[in-house]
């Protein structure tokens, strides 16, 4: 598809999703809009540098963001909204380096790439294929007037009763013979109410040349637009769905697909099971076999074969690796990683840290910027004093170390293979290999104290 172009609308201002973020840019489960649709396009097989994406309103924000997530695309201006029309006018000394030119909207996250190559192709048929489809109730759309030579578009408003039982509607898209766009693309003027230049104008301009105008039905669901909070959360339903029923195809147990999330750019494994009300989001790998309990949000999470997150667990850019084990109630965040047959349990939070093959952090513990060897047991309690109000400082234990319940690290700290620590202690300095440390006051105990208390009262 190297001589054909596709042009993706997404200058309006969305003024009814009452929100200040462009519309393009409204969260689409965990990504944006015009993620969807510029990665259909890519996944049709059209180049990214053959991509322009059309900005006006809140345009700023929205060409920073596909500086970094599609750094390839064209970034095209409208810097006057004057209408679709003038839109694409606006774009010309682009699209015009092309053959064949694709008009999308920016708010159609559900056209698959599959029908968008199937409309592609239609450039070789006609000199403008407009998309429709068959309307349920076609409200105020524009209707799709076919003749056997060409078709047209007639407004609701400017409908007669007879057309506006007309059930195929314009869904705003379009494929075009760039020569015969560029014939026509100036001729189209402003002599409506609103004073805009309305590209489907362009098909009655090229009716009036003899030139070859046609239609290309979608679905429906397809060609849902977004322009409402509403709307938006009813694609969101429909994309959610999509994703579970390809993941559920590849043989993953879904207990509930109505109460589960899961991102696009997630990858699940075969016979992994997801109980209720689970979030997967970002670029999460979830390896095969793994159990994920209910409640429980993972983001950008890495997990082995076989690694069971029991429940009400958030794990955040980490690695959980075979056969490891977290939850209930943790949180396991900041590139921590829980090595094989390592456990993190009941009120445990890891941050940036490594719990070595076999070892466990079972309950009440904080383990940040810490490395813990193998066969290592945190007792309850006990957490890394990693922060001096400057700094994140390091803890190291070794392998085989028995930590006793409500031990204090104070970073940077290091306890030696084998050692043992004193339940209570504030450890500060090194601990030998197989020793013990201890680090609390001597207990006093005072004859009599709550007697004489008492007795004062």
């Amino acid at each position: 598809m190297n001589n054909l172009c596709v042009l993706i609308m997404a200058a309006g201002k969305g003024t009814r999703m009452k929100s200040a973020a462009p519309k393009v840019l409204q969260p689409l489960l965990d990504r944006p809009i015009i993620d969807y649709v510029i990665s259909n396009a890519l996944n049709a097989g059209i180049a990214p540098e053959n991509v322009g994406v059309l900005v006006g309103s809140g345009g700023e924000e929205v060409e920073k963001h596909l500086s970094q997530t599609f750094p390839d695309v064209k970034i095209l201006w409208q810097r006057e909204q004057l209408g679709t029309g003038h839109a694409v006018k606006s774009a010309q000394d682009w699209w015009s380096n092309y053959d064949s030119l694709v008009v999308l909207n920016g708010d159609v996250p559900l056209l698959k790439p599959e029908s968008l190559k199937e409309l592609a192709s239609c450039c070789d048929k006609h000199d403008c294929t407009v998309i429709t489809f068959i309307a349920e109730n076609p409200g105020a759309y524009g209707r799709v007037i076919r003749s056997q030579a060409s078709v047209s578009i007639v407004e609701f408003k400017d409908a007669s009763e007879s057309q506006r039982a007309i059930r195929e509607v314009n869904a705003g898209c379009y494929a075009f013979r760039v020569k015969s766009l560029a014939a026509v693309i100036g001729l189209i003027t402003n002599n409506n109410a609103q004073h805009e230049y309305y590209l489907p104008d362009a098909l009655g301009l090229m009716n009036s040349r003899g030139m070859a105008t046609g239609a290309f039905v979608m679905p429906e669901e397809e060609m849902q637009g977004v322009n409402t909070q509403a709307e938006l959360a009813g694609v969101s339903r429909v994309m959610r769905m999509r994703i579970l029923s390809h993941w559920m195809s590849e043989g993953v147990r879904v207990l509930d697909p109505e109460s589960t999330y899961i991102s696009v750019d997630a990858q699940l494994s075969h016979d992994v099971t997801i109980m209720p009300n689970v979030q997967i989001w970002g670029t999460s790998k979830i390896g095969e076999g793994c159990t994920i309990g209910s409640g429980s949000i993972l983001k950008n999470a890495v997990l082995g074969k076989n690694v069971q997150v029991i429940a009400y667990a958030v794990i955040e850019n980490s690695e959980l690796k075979d056969d490891s084990k977290a939850g209930p109630f943790c949180y396991i965040r900041d590139h921590a990683c829980l090595e094989r047959k390592a456990f993190a349990g009941k009120f445990v939070e890891l941050k940036n840290s490594r719990i070595g093959e076999g070892s466990k952090v079972p309950h009440l513990s904080y383990m940040g910027d810490a490395t813990l060897g193998h066969d290592v047991n945190i007792g309850a309690g006990s957490i890394t004093c990693n922060y001096d109000g400057t700094h994140k400082n390091k803890t190291t234990i070794g392998d085989n170390c028995f930590i006793g319940s409500n031990t204090m690290f104070v970073a940077p700290v290091e306890v030696g293979e084998g050692a043992t620590t004193a339940a209570g202690s504030v450890i500060t300095q090194y601990v030998p290999e197989n020793s013990l440390g201890v680090g609390r006051a001597r207990q006093t105990n005072i004859a009599d104290w709550s007697l004489r208390k008492h007795h004062q009262d």
